[in-house]
């Protein structure tokens, strides 16, 4: 978005006092729902004062009116306010939680919920979502790898533009368009063991190769605001960031849109013990090129007095209230401060079609993990049927840990699902045990019934709010008795199908290994039960990928696909190799896993030319075909990996997909097309380096090396 201030924005600034122009600064939230620490502030009183210019956490089209129309007409100077919220994974219609909707590997859906969720909160008066969230995480022990994509820098990045497209539409300024808000920048989600909101130690090299590429790539799809991460990296706090937001965001990237802090990130600089009072903390988040300080008080009490002292000059808070005004304006806020296009859009006559792609998109975020003996589908509906466990009737846990505006009386969970889809069947449902605490004493029904029914549905996890902010764990297994009710339903020798709900992986390796298939099904919104329903019956024939390795043990977190191959990588049983002496290396699922009702096998794999020069492209071919007996959805990766550089690179680095469909029998080519600007990487300077010397290229399922094909090409100088 440009930085040029429209004569408009220029005249109003001429106009404005520095308390007005330092309340446009100001982000209060109006406390309809919590979204972080301390009390509401009177939202109402710094407004008609000209002390507040954003406003969050309150929609409904009559409340955002009447707020606004105070703005308008109650103020000195009538500038509209921005009204913010977080939409995560839609608004009214909830859709699967982010980590859900990654495994779908597919960019048109994801334009295609938050295009959805945009159009809901228009309506219900927003003009701002705090999304997408772009930290790759690879530690299932941070809650918030929930809203994230997963492990991969590169499938992140297509994420944000996919999502930033769907939120802002073809124009920002349509009353249906909402503002997309890429965060939280960068590498919260390496925050140490996994606890949210703790320091993160990373390196350059990873900030530069993994953590700051979804956000390069949301400035280049036009993202409106950017939010740094509450967390510091090597000892400085991102709110006061000046090398990242300054010199990286601003000055490499181009980026002239605002800059919003997190949920009291400013005042926090305090407690980072980086600043001594609110003064210091506006002052170093100010000259950092935070615009707006949301609900930390920090700018309309401290900016006064560091101004006054000459800690910060006019001309920065001038180029903060511009940055914000330009956002307005470009948001058609002075035209048309209520959107009323937005106002007489019914989103209510589209339920029917927007639960249509809540169920397509939860189908197609849920994973087959295993699936001994072909035990599913389940063609014939069964006799009888034990659907067992926590998660069975869980209403309000399908709505995942940021569920919008959505309602727990629309959520669809798997027990009247699975009901919808068996009308004949017997059902035999208790809970056993609770999530988490409880007691042992409903297990022995829950036996009896697995003992009585020709198959049992064992439906466990997680609560919504175990994931999300604020939910690390430590150990990220099955909370409370559900591992003791789950080996007593195992021992009873029946068929047993789980149905696994969470925010992230969980090391549950035992259940895994003796139950005859694991899905892994997330949190998938309102549409949750008949998406099952439809998997487990063959309705729909499971295509989802795990975005994220799932881990055998906790002892091995962080494990992903990408890493470097050391000097003495784990090349067989000698003991002096980089391994575990009590745990495998690999994960219980690479990256990419995912298995479907057929089977695909890939063949022909070829890169061509064979010799490339700096500017060409290389053309990757294979042939992808179905040898099952059903139609089926594939997902083929494709890899790279540089050998000989001037700095280690990881053993594979994903660089494209390709999407097909195909009959039982048929055989498709797909291709994928690189640059050699695709073979680059930041050298030991940091700047993009492309070097001379063999490429290898991988494509196949998942990211398990063993089983891909390889082809490789020269570049040449």
């Amino acid at each position: 978005m440009s930085a040029r201030l429209t004569d408009r924005v220029v005249q109003l600034m001429r106009a404005m006092s520095v308390e007005e122009k330092i309340g446009q600064l100001n982000m209060l939230t109006a406390g309809l729902v919590t979204t972080g620490p301390g009390d509401p502030a009177n939202y109402l009183e710094a407004l008609k004062a000209g002390r507040l210019g954003s406003l969050f956490n309150l929609f409904g089209r009559k409340q955002v009116r009447d707020v606004q129309r105070i703005a308008v007409e109650e103020t000195r100077l009538g500038i509209p306010l921005i009204f913010g919220y977080d939409i995560i994974h839609g608004h009214r219609t909830i859709f699967p939680i982010p980590l859900g909707e990654a495994a779908a590997f597919d960019a048109a859906l994801w334009e295609r919920t938050a295009r959805i969720a945009a159009l809901e909160g228009a309506a219900e008066g927003l003009n701002l979502t705090f999304a997408p969230m772009l930290d790759v995480s690879r530690d299932p022990r941070w809650g918030r790898i929930a809203e994230s994509a997963g492990e991969d820098s590169w499938l992140t990045s297509l994420f944000a533009k996919a999502k930033v497209k769907g939120f802002q539409g073809d124009d920002v300024k349509s009353p249906l368009s909402l503002a997309a808000t890429a965060k939280h920048l960068a590498a919260y989600g390496a925050a140490m063991a996994g606890r949210d909101y703790a320091e993160v130690e990373i390196s350059e090299r990873a900030l530069h190769e993994v953590y700051l590429p979804p956000f390069e790539a949301s400035v280049k799809a036009g993202v409106a605001a950017l939010m740094p991460a509450f967390t510091d990296m090597d000892s400085i706090p991102l709110t006061a960031h000046v090398a990242i937001l300054r010199d990286i965001v601003r000055r490499q990237w181009g980026f002239e849109g605002v800059i919003i802090s997190d949920y009291n990130a400013i005042a926090e600089l305090i407690a980072h013990g980086i600043a001594a009072d609110l003064t210091e903390a506006a002052t170093l988040a100010l000259k950092a090129g935070v615009d707006i300080d949301m609900m930390g008080h920090a700018y309309v009490q401290g900016l006064p007095k560091a101004l006054q002292s000459g800690a910060v000059t006019m001309d920065l808070i001038d180029q903060a209230v511009g940055r914000v005004l330009m956002l307005k304006e470009q948001l058609g806020l002075f035209d048309d401060p209520y959107r009323d296009a937005a106002a007489n859009f019914d989103h209510k006559a589209r339920r029917v079609e927007y639960r249509d792609a809540a169920l397509d998109a939860a189908r197609r975020s849920i994973v087959l993990l295993t699936n001994r003996n072909n035990v599913l589908p389940i063609r014939q509906a069964p006799r009888r049927v034990a659907i067992l466990g926590p998660l069975a009737n869980a209403q309000a846990e399908m709505l995942g840990p940021w569920s919008g505006a959505g309602l727990i009386e629309d959520m669809v969970p798997f027990l009247p699902g699975l009901r919808a889809a068996w009308p004949q069947s017997e059902i035999l449902h208790t809970a056993g045990v609770d999530i988490e605490g409880g007691d042992l004493d409903g297990i022995a029904a829950a036996v009896d019934m697995a003992r009585r029914a020709d198959l049992t549905i064992l439906c466990l996890g997680e609560q919504r709010f175990m994931s999300g902010e604020a939910g690390s764990r430590g150990r990220p297994d099955l909370p409370g008795h559900q591992a003791e009710l789950a080996k007593a339903v195992l021992d009873v020798g029946k068929p047993v199908i789980v149905l696994l709900s969470s925010g992230r992986p969980l090391a549950v390796t035992d259940l895994i290994e003796r139950a005859d298939a694991v899905l892994a099904t997330w949190f998938l919104g309102s549409e949750a039960g008949h998406a099952v329903a439809d998997v487990v019956t063959g309705l729909w024939n499971p295509s989802a990928k795990l975005p994220v390795s799932w881990p055998v043990d906790v002892g091995q977190i962080p494990v992903f696909y990408a890493h470097r191959p050391s000097g003495r990588p784990k090349l067989s049983d000698f003991r002096y190799e980089s391994k575990y002496l009590d745990l495998p290396n690999e994960p219980l699922f690479p990256f990419g896993h995912g298995l479907s009702y057929t089977r695909f096998t890939y063949s022909g794999f070829s890169a061509s030319p064979s010799e490339l020069r700096p500017g060409n492209k290389v053309t990757l071919d294979v042939t992808v075909s179905n040898e099952g007996e059903v139609a089926g959805e594939e997902t083929a990766l494709f890899f790279m990996r540089d050998p000989v550089a001037s700095v280690s690179r990881p053993v594979l680095e994903l660089k494209g997909l390709a999407k097909l469909t195909l009959a039982p029998g048929q055989s498709q080519t797909v291709t994928v097309v690189l640059t050699t600007a695709d073979m680059m990487f930041p050298g030991q300077d940091f700047a993009s380096k492309l070097e001379a010397g063999e490429f290898l290229f991988f494509v196949g399922s998942s990211a398990r090396e063993e089983t891909l094909l390889k082809a490789s090409v020269r570049l040449v100088r």
